[in-house]
């Protein structure tokens, strides 16, 4: 059951949408490169969609009725959409689950440092990366710094077209002889992920001096004078920081037919970002619609921003009470009721690592949706696993509504396997499924995905709020 190209198959029409929604999705992961911004990004998009904030309808006692839209967002890094459908919310929910954490490096808590005449910040790396991948290359510094006063500054250094930029050295290969004879894991050890982000001392004269660092560390030192410049944060002021180190750059097109993207982040942001369209797109929806952006996807989903929290089903609580269906019930009963597309990326067929592939059940570059029955490692272990009667719906909304959609797995068996956050969410009982955009590269600096498969991921998911 081979699956055709989806570019075969557009009208001049459909050309036309496709770029439009390429195009919002490359500024998206552009701008956007850390969950706070994607978080903060999507709410500004729902309110100009007429969404309103869910704490502002709870304190105005709101009676929530068919057609109205609210959003609601956990710790600035969790953000779910929700408009109210024609039936009553017990019946269950349509909803779209993806998560926009990415691999990257986070600065420790106390990581500047100085050693050979240059400035250093440590790293401690998130998520599953290959610590070569991140020498030598363009990196921008992201993220936020929470000061005592209560105040939130946000970091962006790197991303701007005038901005410096910082890289992490590689030895050179004259002298690489023993690390090239090293496995791939070994080459780099992750402790050497050291930013280097100055190389000039700062200028001391003897009557100005102030303290004993200024004169030992005075690279160092110039490095925190100028972030003090620009931001009024100290060295202390790291303690209570999360900023990302991420590469520096826009998403490009990619091929001289410009039908791919290349961007960081696109695990799994590529995923995302058609999921918050389509919900903002969907117009009264028999069944509620329900679109949910997680963090901490890439370690486990834990923590109070991640799918294991009790963010979503409190919001879905409070979503019930203010629609007049609140009991402990009603929610257990919705909540089994509803219907999910767990959004996120699968492993793109790659011809370079084709014996890590099952060829008649691979991913393909441009032949549309990927839907992944199951996921986990080894003998399943770690997957939601669908069942057939939930996989025959699918089915049945993808062919009536056009979209071009492949089933897949994650590799051969037991070459490796990959967890998502479909599991999590069919523990209350509804029917969950993987879905999303093949890509390749997957957790590298710049990865790859095809057009047509982000054009289809978004009318995918668009139908699925419609008709599920």
């Amino acid at each position: 059951m081979e699956r055709p190209c989806a570019w075969k198959k557009y009208t001049p029409e459909q050309l036309i949408e496709l770029e439009k929604v390429c195009s919002g999705y490359k500024e998206f992961i552009s701008a956007n490169k850390t969950e706070r911004l994607c978080v903060r990004t999507g709410a500004a998009l729902a309110e100009q969609a007429g969404y309103v904030e869910l704490g502002q309808a709870v304190a105005a006692g709101k009676t929530l009725k068919p057609g109205d839209k609210v959003y609601a967002v956990n710790h600035g890094k969790t953000l779910m959409l929700m408009q109210i459908g024609k039936r009553p919310l017990q019946e269950g929910f349509n909803i779209l689950g993806a998560h926009v954490d990415s691999p990257r490096l986070d600065l420790k808590q106390n990581p500047a440092f100085e050693a050979g005449d240059m400035a250093y910040l440590d790293t401690h790396y998130y998520g599953g990366v290959k610590a070569y991948h991140w020498v030598a290359s363009p990196l921008a510094l992201v993220g936020v710094v929470a000061k005592k006063d209560g105040s939130v500054i946000d970091i962006n250094i790197g991303d701007g077209a005038d901005d410096p930029v910082f890289t992490i050295s590689d030895l050179l290969i004259h002298l690489s002889g023993e690390l090239m004879s090293k496995p791939a894991k070994d080459v780099v050890d992750a402790e050497l992920l050291d930013v280097i982000v100055g190389g000039r001392p700062v200028m001391i004269d003897e009557a100005d001096k102030d303290s004993e660092a200024d004169e030992k560390d005075p690279v160092k030192q110039l490095f925190l004078n100028l972030l003090s410049e620009r931001y009024g944060i100290d060295e202390e002021d790291f303690l209570s920081a999360e900023i990302e180190v991420v590469p520096a750059g826009p998403a490009r097109d990619m091929g001289l037919d410009r039908s791919m993207i290349l961007g960081y982040g696109q695990d799994d942001r590529v995923c995302s970002y058609p999921s918050l369209l389509a919900q903002i797109e969907v117009e009264a929806p028999e069944r509620t619609s329900i679109c949910l952006l997680v963090d901490k996807e890439e370690i486990g989903s834990v923590g109070a921003s991640g799918m294991t929290s009790r963010f979503f089903e409190n919001t879905v609580a409070e979503v019930m009470a203010l629609a007049g269906e609140e009991s402990s019930l009603a929610l257990r009963r919705a909540l089994a009721n509803s219907r999910m597309l767990s959004s996120d990326v699968s492993a793109g067929f790659d011809p370079s690592y084709a014996s890590k592939f099952e060829t008649k059940n691979a991913a393909y570059m441009g032949r549309g949706l990927c839907f992944n029955k199951y996921t986990g490692s080894r003998g399943k272990s770690g997957s939601n696993d669908a069942d057939a009667e939930y996989m025959a719906l699918v089915r049945d909304i993808m062919d009536e509504a056009g979209v071009n959609f492949q089933t897949c797995e994650l590799g051969r068996v037991n070459v490796g396997g990959g967890g998502t956050i479909a599991f999590i969410m069919a523990k209350y009982g509804m029917n969950v499924i993987d879905s999303g955009v093949p890509v390749l590269s997957m957790h590298a600096l710049w990865e790859v995905a095809n057009k047509a498969d982000i054009y289809e991921a978004y009318r995918g998911y668009k139908a699925f709020l419609e008709r599920a």
